[in-house]
């Protein structure tokens, strides 16, 4: 079953997904016009879950965020329920000021991040999926509102479950951990076009010493091997997913010559592009 509600002034969306077997994400093979964030409920047993080409075990009972140009398929999509949302209707960047941490689910340390529900947190998600399909009943003026205060409530609900699974955020203040998401969301926007860290330190007000020490002292990956791996990642999905060349992959990632890509592909993934990209057709 497929729910969708639409505002066609804004272009604002949202899809709600219940035991669709069809249930995919085809990110750059089928691009949507507006990229969508995905949250998925396994209410079922555990089942296998691809990523980005990587397979991943899917607890029973747990949640799942999923960013807008994530590939992903699962092993049972009819035992899912998944809310998906784009950023004209509801933007995480804008209503981070009005609900605290509200990037960490997508922004945040650990990705894929699986939130396990215990037993009462299962009814309260039975609840909310219930107030979802009483609002599907409505027609009038307030149904967009409502849907979105609804999904705010999940997204809430979701990064509360999800702060207190994650050893370093019971280890560290918000206040440090909030540098960790906003460098993410940092990143997210301009990897394509920045890929130096004094770029991210000068955009959150740190120097690139303090900004790595921070990094350091909260046991993360540095600055720097982020800004690589997630270059890495986007050239990877280009490779997988599309026929572009690497030429074309090299300026669509901000390098200046596709000579400099081909070496920091190679530097960083541990292979040729050409090889990455026999290994797949094989």
């Amino acid at each position: 079953m497929i729910k969708e509600f639409e505002e066609r002034p804004t272009l604002a969306k949202f899809v709600m997904h219940i035991g669709n077997e069809q249930f995919r994400g085809a990110g750059m093979r089928n691009p949507l016009p507006k990229p969508v964030n995905t949250f998925v409920y396994n209410k079922g047993e555990a089942q296998q879950v691809t990523i980005d080409e990587i397979e991943y075990t899917m607890p029973a009972k747990a949640i799942l965020p999923l960013v807008s140009n994530q590939h992903f398929h699962f092993e049972r999509p009819d035992e899912l329920i998944a809310w998906q949302f784009n950023r004209e209707f509801y933007c995480i960047v804008n209503h981070d000021a009005e609900v605290g941490c509200v990037g960490f689910l997508f922004y945040g340390i650990r990705h894929p991040m699986f939130i396990q529900l215990e037993d009462s947190e299962i009814a309260e998600m039975a609840q909310m999926q219930q107030n979802f399909a009483d609002e599907w009943q409505h027609s009038d003026n307030f149904r967009g509102e409502m849907l979105r205060i609804l999904l705010k409530r999940l997204i809430i609900k979701t990064t509360r479950l999800a702060k207190l699974q994650i050893e370093s955020y019971q280890q560290f203040s918000d206040e440090k951990m909030d540098i960790i998401r906003k460098f993410a969301l940092l990143l997210e926007i301009n990897y394509k076009t920045e890929h130096e860290v004094k770029f991210y330190a000068a955009a959150l007000n740190k120097s690139p010493k303090t900004l790595c020490n921070i990094f350091s002292l909260l046991h993360q990956p540095s600055p720097s091997k982020l800004i690589q791996n997630r270059i890495i990642l986007e050239a990877k999905r280009y490779l997988y997913y599309t026929d572009k060349s690497g030429k074309e992959i090299a300026y669509e990632l901000g390098f200046d010559s596709p000579a400099h890509f081909s070496r920091f592909f190679k530097l960083y993934s541990g292979c040729r592009i050409s090889d990455f990209r026999a290994d797949k057709v094989q």
